[in-house]
């Protein structure tokens, strides 16, 4: 269904569109499922800047030999808590799964699970694993580095990543906590976007490649990305490169590769993965309990002006996932045309 510049696509079309792309390129049916679904859930949460647009880009990844298609995932037990997980410069999607699965293993056992993946590639958003944990009732948190994006306070040159958080907590019966957020004031991933579809963005979020602010999308994709909160942001951004980079034993400091401009060499990002059982120290049905009375609490406080309701992270993303199932996803007319293209060059049978 067409409507103004958009697309509207449903859920399960897109995603088997995108699968077929992926097994055309070499991936076994289950890994092809399994990104393809987990791109398509990044557009139905709408984080469209990390859902299907970025499927050339990947593509082009595997064609250039920096992304191995078919990787052999090698886990290592350090610990009764903790793991290390070489994703043999995979897709990322496919060592953060395999690395939450294992965090959610050790945590039965040990009450809290450690996992550390090193010779990984991006791996998409960072809810995905997450929401896996958070739907087997553990607290859980994600940590990745990336490509150079942010400067250090006080610098100019892209150095640290936008090294995005995740983290949810189950509850009983009200809305769980879900967080996934980037150390930028806006994700670069949606720079990118904007400029695939010629749109410009707001002022104070980049430099373009000289240091100057630009509202130019393609100059910020470019340039660097600001930190939020200043300081606090580019703080915040190096923890996430210390525990995902420099802890795991992936590259860090500036040395991921980029995404979209370096084909050299694999990306070697780092991730570090959190599972942990919530009876620890009370039992699992009074922690729920403890958890829906903390979410009646605060969506019941006073509401400041002009906000009608006071939301928990992941409830604004989880009604657009709603809206979309509903109505299909909007794919804009540039994204459209990229993946038509891909369709063309893979020769796989399937329209969009």
């Amino acid at each position: 269904m067409m409507s103004d510049s958009f697309t509207y696509i449903e859920a399960s079309h897109l995603t088997e569109v995108s699968a077929l792309l992926f097994e055309s390129e070499g991936m076994n049916k289950e890994d092809a499922n399994t990104i393809a679904k987990d791109l398509v859930a990044a557009n139905l949460r709408g984080l469209d800047s990390h859902g299907v647009s970025r499927i050339p880009m990947y593509l082009q990844r595997i064609r250039k030999g920096v992304v191995n298609p078919k990787p052999e995932i090698k886990v290592e037990n350090i610990t009764n808590a903790v793991s290390k997980i070489n994703g043999d410069a995979g897709m990322g999607f496919l060592a953060g799964h395999r690395a939450m699965t294992e965090a959610m293993d050790l945590a039965r056992e040990s009450g809290i699970g450690l996992v550390g993946i090193h010779n990984s590639t991006h791996y998409g958003m960072a809810a995905l694993y997450v929401m896996e944990a958070m739907k087997e009732g553990f607290i859980s948190m994600a940590y990745t580095n990336s490509s150079p994006a942010i400067p250090p306070w006080g610098g100019r040159t892209a150095y640290l990543g936008a090294n995005p958080f995740a983290a949810a907590v189950p509850s009983g019966n009200e809305s769980p906590y879900v967080l996934d957020m980037a150390m930028t004031v806006i994700a670069r991933g949606k720079i990118r976007l904007a400029a695939t579809n010629n749109e410009p963005i707001s002022e104070g979020l980049a430099l373009n490649k000289d240091g100057v602010p630009t509202t130019d999308a393609n100059e910020a994709f470019e340039g660097v990305c600001l930190p939020f909160g200043e300081a606090k942001g580019s703080a915040l951004a190096m923890l996430v490169e210390l525990l995902s980079g420099v802890l795991t034993g992936a590259n860090y400091g500036g040395d991921v590769k980029s995404l979209y401009f370096d084909h050299s060499e694999p990306q070697n990002a780092g991730h570090l993965f959190i599972a942990i059982r919530p009876d620890l120290f009370v039992s699992k049905s009074e922690f729920e309990t403890r958890m829906d009375e903390f979410v009646k609490r605060t969506k019941s406080l006073p509401r400041a002006k002009g906000f009608d309701e006071i939301l928990i992270p992941g409830e604004p993303e989880e009604r657009k996932v709603q809206e979309r199932l509903r109505t299909g996803i909007p794919i804009s007319e540039n994204v459209v045309a990229d993946l038509r293209q891909e369709i063309k060059e893979c020769g796989i049978h399937a329209s969009i």
